[in-house]
């Protein structure tokens, strides 16, 4: 049975997802288990690189969607770094 809150959850996970599929949430959990694992230090050589390395993509694929995230931002916000007012029309009834 789903909660309000898992509800809520799977809607916000569903967000995070950009248009081309990629999920941060999910890229920055991998990458905490890659790096866990590294630490771990039972790893062969060739393991270590090949999680080394996945660990890099994940890390450039996180600063990217950072990077978009902090430009939709800043065209949020006007010049002196305050948002926009928003007029709301009142209704009367």
């Amino acid at each position: 049975m789903m909660t309000e809150a898992n509800s809520n959850d799977t809607v916000a996970d569903a967000g995070a997802k950009e248009h081309n599929g990629f999920d941060f949430e999910a890229a920055l959990r991998e990458l905490e288990e890659l790096v866990a694992s590294m630490e771990g230090g039972e790893l062969s050589l060739e393991e270590s690189l090949k999680s080394f390395e996945q660990g890099i993509r994940l890390t450039r694929d996180c600063q990217h969607a950072l990077k978009k995230a902090e430009q939709k931002v800043q065209i949020l916000l006007n010049d002196s770094g305050d948002t926009e007012d928003l007029e709301i029309p009142v209704q009367e009834d």
